[in-house]
């Protein structure tokens, strides 16, 4: 196997690899074998035919496409890794010759991994909020709190707001019952919003032992697309009303809910845990916008095939999310129409921006010669055993050191950016929000 020539322009390659006669007959003998059992040609038992026999009867290349493929592995190494190529996606066979004499010449065509030139990345004014932690808030999670706390008991007068009924109902579409339309001592707090719109305040008023028809219209971005729009009759029957009761907000309930002796002390818990989690969303905010003002800076051509491996990676991901939350991939998609694409153009920025991020941060370990010791590859495995319950050596099963090397350099790397920058003021904000995913829009 020979390497004939090599061109580069534009983030591609063509790389013209010759294989010799022997070789080649060597890899289509392979290739025959392979396949010979299935082989069914007139005149001989099945799987019995000579190659000769086969290729007079198919054509001379029948068994070139799976030569090719059994000897692919040596041609790449010729083509790519001896030749120092930094391919990215699939390399493919863009031409192929069959010289007289014997043996085959093919071109092979990959992208290349994108010429990266850093523009300015350290010293980066980038604005940075500054945390803070409202009184309305404080109290906010102390009422959350005590609703977590609160005492429900069953009351005998007619259900008000606020009220958790138990009721049995049944819904109807033009006088016929639909799937999923029906409960059975179902506890309902009203107002809550769990049910559709206007289902849960037509029970208030109602009192046990009392029947009620709830008429309601399915809102039209309904999931069910055959009950969008419709609207449906809901036979109620409540058997229970209940009332919350919330406890006092004083120093007894702080001591009942928490390790502190006044509501003083938790309400400066809160304050203080608040606040703390606000600094690190802010943190994380900046550390983000750094990387993408970096980004802005720097000069790449990034090859398609990059943002859609990272695509598949970001969809294959969100199906593992769906499967958590009890939906597979193929109803999600129903919902969205059937429509694929757009489950991939909603998710393709996200990949655009993080092929980006990866490339630039990849640059700056490069240049920086950032590196990670074996100290500190252990401290992350003993941190991260601690952080899931784990034993340290099942956390290196999980996660090798190369991995935990390569995040880690990510992170200095980062870190070398954001400890650099300059912030500027910025807009305090009650609760920073991170770059939505796209799963989350």
């Amino acid at each position: 196997m020979n390497v004939k020539n090599v061109e580069k322009e534009n983030g591609k390659a063509k790389i013209t690899v010759e294989i010799g006669k022997e070789e080649f007959e060597a890899a289509l003998t392979k290739a025959y074998l392979k396949v010979k059992k299935s082989i069914q040609v007139p005149g001989f038992r099945k799987g019995k035919a000579p190659r000769k026999i086969v290729e007079a009867m198919y054509g001379a290349q029948v068994f070139y496409e799976d030569a090719i493929e059994e000897i692919f592995p040596d041609i790449y190494t010729a083509a790519v890794v001896d030749q120092q190529l930094k391919a990215v996606g699939q390399p493919s066979i863009a031409n192929m010759e069959t010289p007289e004499e014997g043996g085959v010449v093919l071109t092979v065509a990959t992208e290349l991994y994108p010429e990266v030139t850093l523009g300015q990345y350290k010293g980066l004014e980038v604005p940075k909020a500054e945390a803070t932690v409202t009184d309305e808030e404080v109290e906010a999670e102390v009422d959350r709190m005590a609703q977590q706390n609160a005492r429900i008991a069953t009351v005998e007068r007619p259900a008000q707001k606020g009220d958790t009924v138990v009721l049995d109902f049944e819904g109807f579409v033009d006088g016929a019952a639909f799937e999923g339309g029906k409960g059975e001592n179902h506890s309902l707090e009203l107002g809550s919003g769990q049910f559709i719109p206007g289902f849960e305040d037509q029970l208030v008023g109602v009192s046990a032992g009392e029947s009620k028809d709830v008429v309601v219209t399915f809102p039209e971005q309904y999931g069910a697309k055959e009950l969008a729009g419709k609207e449906a009759t809901f036979k109620c029957t409540v058997h229970e009303v209940k009332e919350k009761s919330l406890p006092e907000k004083d120093d007894e309930f702080a001591k009942d809910v928490s390790e502190f002796d006044t509501l003083d002390e938790l309400r400066a818990d809160i304050r203080a845990r608040a606040l703390k989690e606000k600094e690190d969303g802010i943190q994380s905010a900046f550390e983000n916008a750094c990387v993408a003002k970096a980004v802005e800076n720097m000069t790449a051509e990034i090859p398609a095939c990059m943002i859609e491996e990272q695509l598949d990676k970001q969809i294959e991901e969100f199906g593992y999310q769906l499967q958590r939350n009890g939906m597979s991939m193929d109803d999600y998609v129903k919902m969205l129409g059937g429509d694929t694409s757009r489950l991939r153009d909603t998710f393709r920025p996200m990949a655009e921006n993080n092929v980006k991020a990866n490339v630039l941060i990849a640059q700056i370990i490069d240049e920086e010669k950032i590196e990670v010791s074996d100290e500190e590859v252990e401290a992350e495995v003993a941190k991260l055993a601690e952080q899931y319950k784990m034993e340290a050596d099942k956390v290196k099963e999980y996660l090798p050191a190369e991995s935990i090397k390569s995040d880690l350099s990510y992170r200095k790397a980062v870190k070398l950016i954001a400890d650099s920058a300059v912030p500027v003021a910025a807009q305090s904000v009650e609760e920073p929000k991170a770059e939505e995913t796209a799963a989350e829009e």
